[in-house]
């Protein structure tokens, strides 16, 4: 199962991803929308005046959408998959509690997409692209009372988990032509400063 993070202002964004997903995939992956309408079973936190999209924390509830059971992936909203999502699923690797990109992320805009204020903190990015093995012991901490009360701080840098359970993805998984440049072995691209969905960043 793929969870792409939607925010019901840029739904274009999720479109595009989920879109570029099936165009490169050569196994008809489920995909699902993690929207905040979807989940207010289990989700009703006060929005985050910090936070930038409206899936900030519903990410963490990955674990218990997947009923603790087996891998999933989450990513933003604002990705275009230039390769098949297989080849992800195919890194899953059980010693691992979650498996993210390491980047070392210095912003070089003071605002991000949808001119929302660049929120500098350790490990940014890791936890826009999650593969989840559902079922290590350490996310069952992941209850929605946990993500509920637990701060954005708390959950963006995988606080729950000791860093051995953190395991690494390829940077050409979660590649910011933004910031980085231009990357021919990239397989994931991440326009954190606006999706060439849209007119204004189409270039």
């Amino acid at each position: 199962m793929i969870y792409i993070g939607y925010d019901s202002t840029v739904p274009e964004c999720y479109d595009a991803c989920h879109m570029s997903i099936q165009l490169n995939s050569t196994f008809n992956h489920a995909v699902k929308r993690l929207a905040l309408n979807d989940l207010t079973h289990i989700h009703n936190r006060e929005i985050d005046p910090l936070a930038s999209t409206e899936f900030t924390y519903s990410r963490f509830l990955v674990p218990t959408l997947h009923c603790y059971d087996g891998w999933a992936l989450f990513c933003d909203c604002d990705f275009i998959f230039l390769d098949d999502v297989q080849s992800l699923f195919d890194m899953a690797d059980d010693r691992y509690a979650v498996m993210v990109c390491k980047h070392d992320y210095k912003p070089i805009s003071a605002i991000k997409m949808q001119g929302k204020t660049q929120t500098v903190y350790p490990r940014k990015n890791w936890s826009s692209v999650i593969l989840w093995n559902c079922n290590s012991f350490p996310n069952r901490k992941l209850m929605p009372e946990f993500v509920q009360r637990s701060t954005g701080s708390e959950l963006h840098r995988f606080s729950w988990l000791e860093d051995d359970r953190i395991g690494e993805l390829p940077p050409e998984w979660n590649w910011l032509p933004d910031e980085y440049g231009i990357n021919k072995d990239a397989k994931l691209l991440h326009y954190t400063l606006g999706t060439p969905c849209f007119q204004e960043f189409a270039d």
